[in-house]
């Protein structure tokens, strides 16, 4: 069979290997917007994207808010733009609509450390125990799982089980140390992290505040303990965008993808917002390199000729579903 050029970079696009060439002269933003009306088309991106991306969403969030988000919208097509896991999990929410990811490589590092395989066998040797798992996970480990979580519910989530009940928390080892502090149960913990989280230098840090003496320090918790423990306040992306409105101070010094800059700006113009510098001092910041991979050109792309599309078979999708529709019921 002969394929025209055309066809093997749409066969290539699907798979995630590449972009169908966009011209120069196409106003992007118009055509976004264009091509949304004419499809029934929703964007929900997350706040890690490049800023030109949050400011094209119909939703944008974190990763409870676009979960919630993605139950409710009535559009045919969810374009996701994110990571795979969040976009899996707008499918698992919504079965029967069409769900798109501007670039199927758009992985994540947490994700990755925790391979569905490895993690039966583990969870097979607490056969008792409640599996609560972060949504940062593959569809693969929430079908093995009791519940999943959010770091803006992780807290109540856990307290929701009985305190007599054994409690498997994955992927990721620093929230889960961080859940364990902050609720007093004794959880089993799977070995996974994210880089991005894990990137940020204790020392550097130290310092900065010492630049920066009225700033306040402010983290995920998917950092790590020592960073968390010199932090302000510590939350997850709302969390932190909730605080950096509501505290008096006028400076902060924030610890989680850089991305999340651009909103809090955006909320807080007359504040300064310095990111937390890594271990690597050529790096300014710690990005989501992952997340980084969806442009302007790739949400154009993937609007226009409906690929990637995110594909989970139905009995996957059956078995993930329950364990995202008890975090959701529990809010």
């Amino acid at each position: 069979m002969n394929l025209t050029t055309d066809e093997i970079q749409e066969r290539l696009h699907k798979k995630g290997y590449l972009d169908l060439s966009v011209s120069k002269d196409i106003d992007l933003v118009a055509e976004i917007n264009r091509l949304k009306k004419e499809k029934n088309a929703v964007i929900l991106a997350h706040y890690y994207q490049e800023p030109e991306i949050q400011e094209l969403a119909d939703y944008l969030g974190d990763s409870l808010f676009l979960a919630q988000a993605a139950e409710k919208v009535a559009a045919d097509i969810i374009v996701f733009a994110g990571v795979h896991f969040m976009a899996e999990t707008a499918k698992i929410i919504n079965p029967n609509k069409k769900v798109l990811l501007p670039d199927l490589k758009a992985g994540c590092s947490l994700a990755d450390s925790c391979p569905p395989d490895e993690f039966e066998k583990f969870i097979s040797k607490h056969p008792d125990a409640h599996v609560v798992t972060y949504i940062n996970c593959s569809a693969e480990i929430k079908a093995l799982s009791t519940i999943v979580c959010t770091s803006s519910n992780a807290v109540r989530i856990i307290e929701s089980i009985p305190k007599s009940e054994t409690i498997i928390f994955a992927p990721d080892k620093n929230l889960g140390r961080y859940l364990i502090k902050e609720t007093g149960r004794d959880m089993i913990l799977w070995d996974g992290s994210c880089i991005v989280h894990e990137a940020f230098s204790f020392d550097r840090i130290v310092a900065l505040a010492k630049e920066h003496p009225k700033a306040k320090f402010i983290a995920h918790p998917e950092s790590e303990s020592q960073v968390l423990d010199i932090a302000h306040y510590v939350g997850s992306t709302s969390g932190l965008l909730k605080y950096i409105q509501e505290d008096k101070a006028t400076s902060f010094i924030v610890a989680t993808e850089a991305g999340i800059l651009h909103e809090m700006q955006k909320r807080c113009p007359e504040k300064t917002f310095i990111p937390a510098p890594v271990e690597d001092e050529t790096c300014a910041c710690s990005e989501c390199a992952f997340m980084k991979l969806n442009t302007l050109e790739k949400l154009y792309s993937c609007l226009e000729h409906e690929q990637p599309e995110v594909i989970l078979s139905q009995e996957l999708i059956d078995k993930a579903k329950l364990p995202i529709t008890r975090m959701l019921t529990l809010g």
